[in-house]
């Protein structure tokens, strides 16, 4: 039975870190894969979205923030949470046009090296911002007492497992219903269609008649809210730094794409789901081997399947 609980914790940590490896991983791979770009910048995007969340979420809370202060306390929800679950998006779809726009496209057809040193630069004048306006405390990590009247702050008795935190549990369903929703913008609308088209063959795409500039920048979008979001869903369980883009989002980022394939959305999905499940399963027995035993993990796969999981070898050729 200790075995099994074990496991059972295993499996729910992994789904809490996949499905923070597969949002960053989903919204840096339709940039990659559609337009070639190379956004180093993306870890700062994450750093946004934990950011805001956390400015959010104390000060719109119903109980200690600004909606307090105006006596607006009888709603039997704390807002803040459900206030940064709108925010955060919409900051990360804004701040992505803005980086399409003035960052991204006049590097369009400049060399790789030269995209990847400015969003690079990008990332670290956005660490510096951060540091030098808010300070480099860390911060806790976000935890709402109530969600929609329902307790979350106790924790949930689960079979096998036995007790563990509802809002883990929590995090994992909200996480999901937006990889869902974005799988079928991709998979099932016409503009996924154009997105995916043109991480195939992009001036084929342009021969066509359809203006794929103006999707890019919806694509970037996308891309930048989808990693907002994943930092606030990774600032609901982590603590929270000005190093937080670089450290725990742009290199888990690339790392899952490598290992689910460029330009796939499932890919991504799956890519974050095998690495969470990893870097669950080493923190739960030898934590201290966690990161070695995930680049080992990444680099077999580079020598076995360097296509990736979902990936394919004719993608942007």
């Amino acid at each position: 039975m200790i075995l099994q609980a074990d496991i059972a914790t295993i499996l729910l940590n992994g789904l809490q870190q996949g499905a923070i490896y597969a949002l960053l991983g989903i919204g840096l791979t339709i940039i990659l894969g559609t337009m070639e770009f190379l956004n180093l910048a993306h870890g700062a995007l994450y750093l946004v979205g934990s950011y805001t969340g956390l400015l959010v979420f104390r000060e719109v809370s119903l109980t200690t923030g600004l909606l307090h202060s105006f006596g607006i306390t009888t709603l039997g929800v704390d807002g803040g949470f459900l206030a940064a679950l709108v925010v955060v998006p919409i900051v990360g779809f804004v701040v992505g046009l803005g980086m399409e726009k003035f960052v991204a496209e006049p590097f369009y057809d400049r060399p790789e090296t030269d995209q990847l040193l400015v969003t690079f630069g990008l990332a670290l004048i956005a660490e510096e911002l951060v540091r030098n306006v808010i300070g480099g405390n860390t911060f806790q990590s976000i935890t709402p007492q109530q969600v929609f009247g329902v307790n979350i702050a106790q924790p949930v008795d689960l079979p096998i497992i036995g007790l563990y935190p509802s809002w883990r549990l929590f995090i994992v369903g909200i996480a999901a219903v937006v990889i869902l929703v974005t799988f079928i913008i991709v998979e099932r609308t016409d503009f996924g269609l154009v997105v995916q088209a043109g991480t195939h063959d992009s001036e084929m795409v342009r021969l066509l008649g359809i203006k794929i500039n103006r999707s890019y920048s919806l694509v970037f979008a996308l891309g930048a809210a989808l990693a907002a979001f994943a930092g606030l869903i990774g600032a609901s369980i982590q603590t929270v730094s000005p190093q937080v883009g670089t450290e725990r989002a742009l290199v888990p980022a690339f790392l899952t794409i490598v290992v689910g394939g460029a330009g796939s959305v499932r890919g991504a999905i799956a890519g974050g789901m095998v690495l969470g499940l990893i870097v669950a399963a080493m923190t739960q027995t030898y934590s201290q081997w966690a990161q070695i035993v995930l680049y080992l993990f990444v680099a077999l796969m580079l020598i076995v399947r360097p296509e990736g999981i979902f990936g394919s070898t004719g993608v942007s050729e």
